[in-house]
């Protein structure tokens, strides 16, 4: 039996997502990684029309951000010092006699002094090119600073939805039949998205035609939409007639290549603006007769509802 002939005739295809049903030009495995970043690599242009550096800084990852503050600082710093060494000592005023390596060391902190508009004044330029030298070197700290500032400040006020997911989707039982199921929760203490919104759509390839094509459907959920998620939120497509997945085993999965994709959206109050977030399940990521256990437990007191974010990958396998 085609993989076509498996897909529920009720279900209706939805290929206004974004992406190509050619499954010859399908080539580099999932659409969307688990982070959210579309796994696409774009060619036939230069690079520097391609990257957009502000937007890149703002979006890396804290250690490759932090990194690269440092060392920039600390090669333009190395480049000046290397100019004025090369300008000679006779530039330069309060510079040690004798030991090369000392001189360059000071030009060094004095290039530092000069880029962050310090000055000390133990050193400093008397020669006109060293004088031209650090009047440009003061101008680029400057304007150096200002745009560090700038991405920094970008980098913390940017809305960001603090939402981790589960790393599999479970087929399970849910009421008189089966369901598909992820779940994800709001890491951040005193941190809710308030008009919660999900959408997930499947992509999967199908025969038809004699040729294999992908198709994609839009999942009916249990729930698509919650007035605001303190705690943890267990999205469910009930696996019914109207399912895509209706009849479908753990290799038809891998047979026709499931990825679900999900989309969320709130309302962030700290931020005052909506924020997004993607993710997807590829058919490896799914898995049968599980169900996830409860992440969530009355304190001792019963006072208050301790949320346990270490269960949110915890699942047990049903007989």
């Amino acid at each position: 039996m085609s993989l076509y002939k498996k897909i529920n005739p009720f279900s209706k295809p939805n290929n206004d997502i974004g992406f190509t049903t050619n499954t010859s030009q399908i080539l580099g495995g999932r659409f969307i990684n688990k982070d959210g970043s579309y796994n696409l690599v774009k060619e036939g242009m230069p690079f520097w029309k391609r990257i957009s550096i502000f937007h890149d800084m703002l979006t890396l990852p804290q250690w490759k951000f932090i990194s690269i503050i440092v060392l920039f600082y600390f090669v333009i710093n190395l480049v000046f010092a290397a100019v004025y060494y090369l300008l000679g000592p006779s530039q330069m005023s309060g510079l040690p006699a004798g030991d090369q390596w000392k001189i360059f060391k000071e030009l060094f902190y004095f290039s530092t002094q000069t880029f962050t508009t310090v000055g000390y004044g133990h050193i400093y330029p008397v020669g006109d090119g060293a004088s031209l030298v650090s009047g440009l070197e003061a101008l680029t700290g400057f304007l150096s600073l200002a745009i560090a500032t700038g991405l920094i400040y970008g980098r913390f006020s940017k809305p960001r939805s603090y939402l981790v997911f589960s790393d599999h989707a479970l087929v399970g039982p849910y009421k008189d039949g089966t369901g598909i199921m992820f779940r994800f929760a709001a890491i951040k203490d005193k941190h809710t998205l308030t008009d919660l919104e999900v959408r997930v759509n499947v992509g999967m390839q199908v025969l038809e035609n004699d040729s294999l094509i992908y198709k994609y459907f839009s999942l009916n959920l249990e729930r698509s939409r919650v007035e605001s998620m303190p705690m943890s939120w267990t999205v469910v497509h009930p696996i019914d007639e109207n399912s895509p997945f209706s009849g479908f085993t753990e290799d038809d999965m891998k047979n026709a290549d499931v990825e679900l994709y999900v989309m969320l959206k709130g309302f962030d109050d700290v931020f005052s603006n909506f924020v997004q977030h993607r993710t997807s399940y590829t058919y490896n990521e799914i898995l049968f007769n599980r169900k996830f256990v409860p992440m969530y437990r009355e304190s001792e007191d019963g006072s208050v509802t301790i949320l346990e974010l270490h269960k949110l990958n915890v699942h047990e396998i049903m007989n």
